[in-house]
């Protein structure tokens, strides 16, 4: 019997060599490596394992002025502050049981401080500690390096070129564009039956972007006459979820493990139909620009004086001319940035503030009235609000307030302490402490609100009411340094929205269909948000 002798040719009909074809030193040597290559994975895990476990005892003892609820040594708090209506539930109630603070576990490592109260928030937002640089690097494959997440000197310089964007002068032109498409909107209403039940989410997050498409990047999308939601609006909602499954699940948190998963193939195939989505407006809106420049040199090189078309001033031209003091502009790579972070800001917050303040109206008949009652003193009919009117509305402006209290769009924010901190009681956190700034249980807090906190009243925000309440007790835009950058082009289109609705129809709630709340990054609903549209006068 001839012996095979090994070559590094493999005779085709017998596929891959065995090992035993293989030279003695070379099957050693492969059983070394991966000897040696798994020892270093074990010594790499056990390492970890360790540091882990030193990090959990440090915090421990850190968190100890911080008394909280029992946390289970595997889940921590997991399996009760869950991202739905029991969590938005529970986390007020503990916040009634510790009042200013408690630790929240995620697993059996991660841990965040909960701030409820002002004076603990105040505290932190007023200093320029940078945002979670855990959780909310999650999202930089998604909106990049932007306002939301960026920091330190980057975020300084980006925020004062942007700011001129958001000045009164700029937003005034808005209010125009927030009538017409919050009337699209309106009109799509028209050809339902008297009481037919309209899921809100789907036409609010249509209405605030195409509205927020026109006035930050003067493209018209017409993504309102779409029969379902549009791939961009899909994407966000796909995105958001996946984000807060890899915040609860610890092992996502392990960017190998969330990139081979379904939850992190998902992620980037929203992340790519999000970009080529935000890729095609601005292509778009560069092409109108190059257009209209081609335009106006041919009318300055022409004898005949031609018609000016002066537009006003939006977001994309404040991020293609902003300078700093060197003369820099802003990166291409950075406009991008910022486009994706104010589109997903600009629509999602919007859109969830209006659905609950619909909600909120339609659960309360009396306040619904009467707001219309002073919608109609002012628009007498109008079908389109002008930006006087918008301080003429007091008694509506309330409603959305305590809307926005009792449903915040974003129910919490994070921070990464840098220094130290000492609290107004005198306990202290050192760096490196992650907190949350709990939007949703400060707004919650009976120590700050009072036993009726769960009751919609917006007279808590009449002038008599809100003297002596702390600055920091109210903050759905957040708060000091690092607040919303566009609150008042946010609260500028609830108020333009709320008032043509009132103008027109009348909202009841669908009681066979009652919310059911899910966090998702934002405050969403997880079978929608249904109410029953009757045209004015109809019963």
């Amino acid at each position: 019997m001839t012996r095979f002798k090994y070559s590094h040719q493999v005779p085709p009909t017998m596929g891959s060599p065995p090992a035993q074809w293989l030279p003695h030193w070379e099957t050693g040597y492969l059983r070394t490596a991966c000897l040696t290559l798994l020892a270093i994975a074990v010594i790499q895990l056990v390492f970890r394992f360790i540091r882990a476990l030193l990090w959990k005892r440090y915090m421990r003892k850190v968190l100890a002025p911080f008394p909280g609820m029992p946390a289970h040594w595997l889940f921590g708090h997991v399996r009760e502050v869950r991202p739905d209506e029991s969590g938005f539930t529970i986390v007020p109630q503990w916040a009634a049981k510790f009042k200013y603070a408690f630790p929240i576990w995620i697993g059996p490592f991660r841990v965040v401080l909960s701030l409820v109260h002002p004076d603990y928030i105040k505290e932190i937002v007023n200093s320029p500690e940078p945002k979670d640089r855990v959780s909310y690097a999650w999202l930089k494959p998604w909106i990049g390096d932007g306002l939301l997440v960026s920091e330190g000197q980057k975020w300084f310089r980006n925020r004062r070129l942007l700011t001129p964007g958001f000045h009164f002068d700029v937003l005034k032109p808005y209010v125009k564009i927030f009538s017409e498409c919050t009337n699209i909107m309106l009109d799509r209403w028209e050809d339902l039956a008297p009481g037919t039940p309209v899921e809100m989410f789907h036409y609010a997050s249509a209405m605030t972007l195409d509205s927020l498409m026109r006035c930050a990047l003067s493209v018209r999308a017409d993504c309102q006459q779409d029969g379902d939601r549009s791939p961009y609006i899909r994407a966000v909602y796909a995105l958001t979820k996946c984000v807060v499954e890899r915040g609860r699940y610890p092992p996502f948190h392990i960017p190998l493990i969330f990139h081979l998963s379904p939850t992190g193939f998902r992620f980037r195939e929203a992340c790519k139909t999000a970009h080529d989505f935000s890729d095609g407006v601005i292509r778009k809106r560069r092409a109108e620009l190059l257009q209209q420049s081609c335009e106006q040199t041919d009318t300055a090189n022409s004898s005949e004086e031609g018609p000016a078309k002066k537009r006003y001033l939006d977001f994309l031209d404040i991020l293609l001319q902003a300078r700093d003091e060197d003369g820099r502009g802003l990166s291409e790579r950075e406009i991008r940035d910022e486009v994706d972070t104010f589109m997903f800001e600009g629509h999602d917050t919007t859109a969830s503030g209006v659905s609950w303040i619909f909600y909120n109206l339609a659960r309360h008949p009396a306040c619904q009235d009467k707001c219309r009652k002073e919608v109609d003193a002012v628009l007498q009919g109008r079908e389109e609000v002008n930006w006087e009117d918008l301080s003429k509305l007091p008694y509506t402006t309330m409603c959305i307030k305590e809307s926005l209290r009792m449903h915040s769009p974003v129910p919490g924010v994070t921070r990464l302490t840098t220094q130290p901190h000492t609290f107004p009681d005198g306990r202290t956190i050192p760096a490196g402490v992650t907190v949350n700034i709990g939007v949703h249980s400060l707004h919650h807090n009976i120590h700050v609100w009072g036993d009726n906190v769960m009751e919609f009243d917006p007279e808590r925000f009449s002038s008599e009411n809100s003297k002596g309440r702390s600055s920091h007790a109210f903050i759905p835009f957040s708060a000091g340094s690092r607040n919303c950058i566009g609150q008042h082009f946010a609260m500028n289109e609830l108020k333009v929205s709320v008032a043509l609705m009132l103008q027109r129809y009348r909202l009841e709630l669908d009681e066979t269909r009652p919310p059911y709340r899910v966090a998702r990054l934002i405050t969403r609903t997880r079978d929608g948000l249904w109410l029953k549209v009757y045209p004015r006068g109809d019963n």
